[in-house]
């Protein structure tokens, strides 16, 4: 089997390519990096570092690499001859993969099975995202008869890496891919890496409202205790319980919502925690806790579970104060970080909240989100 992946970066080499590699499938990186991609032409193998508890060493070998915006008549050859397209390019980047996946599905010979494209990406049904821009850029009328979209949840967390790492990615031991089963049909490829689910909302909120939401959690509170490391921040006497008291609210969701067995949801908070409190991982707090402006979004990892509290009339008093500590996150460098302080700034509270949130005043979260961006625009 082959597998063309967009987005040759370090998620896309330490944990959706590795795992591909694991399974036996020939991987085929897309990027337009031109130093990366060059890199990876160049070499006949990388290594992915997993540290933790186990830690294990593997050699990825057998790939070979495409500069999507250079070589786009070989990348649609390899998309015609492959069985699978995964993307981990990020949500925002999939539209402009996207034309080059139509190309390759157009150019597929009619009696080949059809290609299953899954965007292996940190949102929330991205893989729909993908396509419908798929079906925005394609020409033909037979997409259907050609390729099917399963949507994924991933979790594999990958810290910045070192400036001499090379092609070599450290990622953590722990990794979750969560795939729809039922575009496949009860046909679905052998990689061992994926969990194969019928229902895969659960899987996809769980993870965002558990490790993204804790993460950035982690990393806002973390940055106004003056620390510099996630490790040492989840360790924090002060930070720690406002992390915990975010995911106690968020757990109240996903149990209400999901039916999770509330000692289950508490197991999988422990674990994430302890993730997080990994040494081995020298993520800091400004990476983590980088982009605030999509972040903060209206269905993303704050707003989206306090959102459904409120209405639920359940409490998100600490998904607030999370949403407070964002608001005072200030590294420099980040254009995110930069427009929400300028928004604030230059906007009145309402203007703000609606535009920042998404939410309408009508909401019942509203009040208490507006209050929080008032008292931050008074400190400006």
């Amino acid at each position: 089997m082959k597998a063309v992946h967009f987005g040759a970066g370090n998620i896309g080499r330490g944990f959706v390519g590795l795992l591909l590699h694991e399974a036996g499938i020939e991987v085929v990186f897309a990027d337009v990096a031109a130093p990366l991609i060059e890199a990876l032409q160049q070499a006949d193998s990388y290594t992915v570092h997993a540290v933790g508890v186990a830690p294990t060493d593997t050699v990825v070998t057998g790939f070979r690499a495409l500069n999507s915006a250079t070589q786009a008549e070989e990348l649609t050859r390899e998309i015609a001859s492959a069985q699978i397209v995964t993307t981990a390019v990020g949500a925002h980047i999939l539209r402009f993969v996207a034309p080059a996946i139509a190309a390759g599905i157009a150019a597929r010979p009619a009696d080949t099975p059809r290609v299953a494209v899954m965007a292996c990406e940190n949102a929330i049904n991205a893989t729909d995202i993908l396509e419908a821009e798929v079906r925005r850029a394609y020409t033909g009328e037979d997409l259907d008869e050609r390729a099917f979209f399963a949507n994924t949840a991933v979790d594999r967390i990958v810290p910045a890496q070192a400036a001499d790492a090379g092609l070599d990615v450290t990622v953590e031991t722990f990794h979750e891919w969560a795939v729809d089963r039922r575009p496949f049909a009860g046909e679905e490829p052998d990689i061992p890496g994926i969990t194969w689910v019928e229902d895969l909302a659960p899987y996809i909120e769980r993870k965002l409202f558990t490790v993204n939401t804790g993460h950035a959690t982690t990393a806002w509170f973390g940055w106004a205790a003056g620390l510099e490391k996630i490790a040492d921040a989840v360790t924090d006497k002060d930070v720690r319980p406002k992390v915990a008291a975010v995911l106690a609210e968020t757990s109240s969701l996903l149990v209400a919502k999901h039916g999770f067995a509330a000692q289950t949801q508490q197991a999988y908070v422990e674990k994430i925690l302890q993730r997080f409190a990994n040494p081995h991982l020298p993520d800091t707090v400004e990476r983590v806790g980088r982009a605030p402006e999509r972040k903060l979004s209206r269905h993303e990892r704050i707003i989206g579970p306090a959102a459904e509290l409120a209405e639920r009339g359940l409490n998100h008093d600490s998904l607030v104060s999370a949403f407070a500590a964002a608001l005072r996150f200030t590294p420099e460098g980040d254009e995110e970080v930069t427009r929400v302080q300028q928004l604030l700034t230059g906007g009145d509270a309402d203007q703000v909240t609606r535009t920042l949130t998404g939410l309408e005043p009508e909401h019942p979260l509203y009040p208490s989100i507006r209050s929080e961006v008032e008292r931050r625009i008074a400190e400006l």
